[in-house]
C-alpha cells in the first residue's frame, strides 16, 4: 500500500453552521452580512483530512458521524477555499458530490480561534505540499540547485600557524628545553668539577643512646641507658665515653673518705 493511501485528520471542529448563499453580483468578494446568519441551513461537525497531497473538508453528523458534504481542496488560498471579506468567522467552500456536481455554500464558525485553526491546518499541510514538490524537482536535476565551489581562487594563499614548530635552517624541528625548577627566586649552581660527594659515616656503636620503656611503668617518661664499660676498651677509651662522670665520682669518693676518717691503703 502506497503512502498516499493513508488519510490522516488534520483538525476537528465539533460545531459549525452551513449557509446558502445568493450568487456573487461583483467581483469584490462575498459578505457574509448577505447571509441569512440567524437560520442556518444545516449544523454539524467538520473534519479536515489529507490523502497524499489533497485535502478534504468533510462536514459530518455529531452523532452519527454521517457525512453531510465533502469538498476537495488541490491548493490553498484558492477556488474550493474563500474567506468573506467583512469577516473573520466565514468562509466560501466548493463542494462536490462525486458525481461532477459542485455548489457553493457558505461556513461559519461559532468562536474566532476555530477559524483561525481550520486556516492554519490548511496552510501547513500545502506548506508541506509545496516542499515535497521541490525537493522532487531537485532530485530529478541535480544540476538545477546551487554549487558550492570550495575551490581556491587564482592568486589565494592560506597561511597555517602550528605552535612549537619553528624549524632551524638545517631543517630539524627545535626540541624544547626543560627549564630548571624555580627556588624562591635562586638558581642552584652545579657542583664544581672533579668534586666528591661527601659520604656521612654511621656513629660508634658503643657511642649510641638506646631509648627503652622499663617494664612495668606506666608514665611517659623513658630511662636514658648509656651502657657500662667493656673490658674491650681501654681506659684511655672509657675515660672518653664517660668523660665528666668518672672524674664527678672520683672526686666523690675521695671526700667521702676524707670525711669518714678512713684511710685508703
Amino acid at each position: 500500500m502506497a503512502d498516499s493511501d493513508y488519510e490522516s485528520v488534520l483538525c476537528v471542529k465539533p460545531e459549525v453552521h452551513v449557509y446558502r448563499i445568493p450568487p456573487r453580483a461583483t467581483n469584490r468578494g462575498y459578505r457574509a452580512a448577505e447571509w441569512q446568519l440567524e437560520q442556518p441551513a444545516w449544523s454539524g461537525r467538520l473534519r479536515i483530512t489529507a490523502k497524499g497531497k489533497m485535502a478534504y473538508i468533510k462536514l459530518e453528523d455529531k452523532i452519527s458521524g454521517e457525512l453531510f458534504a465533502q469538498a476537495p481542496v488541490e491548493q490553498f488560498p484558492g477556488i474550493a477555499v474563500e474567506g468573506v471579506i467583512d469577516s473573520s468567522r466565514y468562509f466560501v467552500i466548493c463542494i462536490e458530490d462525486g458525481n461532477g456536481r459542485r455548489a457553493f455554500i457558505g461556513l461559519g464558525f461559532v468562536d474566532r480561534g476555530d477559524s483561525f485553526d481550520f486556516n492554519v491546518a490548511l496552510q501547513d499541510h500545502f506548506k508541506w505540499v509545496k516542499q515535497q514538490n521541490e525537493m522532487a524537482k531537485q532530485a530529478q536535476n541535480p544540476d538545477l540547485g546551487p554549487k558550492l565551489d570550495l575551490g581556491f581562487k587564482e592568486g589565494q594563499t592560506i597561511k597555517i600557524n602550528i605552535a612549537n614548530m619553528k624549524k632551524k635552517e638545517g631543517g630539524t624541528a627545535d626540541v624544547a628545553k626543560p627549564k630548571a625548577a624555580s627556588t624562591g627566586g635562586m638558581s642552584l649552581l652545579p657542583p664544581p668539577p672533579g668534586a666528591k660527594t661527601p659520604v656521612h659515616l654511621p656513629p660508634p656503636a658503643a657511642a649510641a643512646a638506646v631509648l627503652s620503656k622499663p617494664a612495668g611503668v606506666n608514665h611517659a617518661g623513658y630511662l636514658l641507658d648509656f651502657g657500662s664499660p667493656s673490658s674491650e676498651f681501654s681506659s684511655s677509651s672509657a675515660s672518653d665515653i664517660w668523660g665528666d662522670f668518672a672524674n664527678a665520682s672520683g672526686s666523690a669518693s675521695g671526700q667521702a673518705q676524707q670525711n669518714t676518717g678512713w684511710v685508703q691503703f
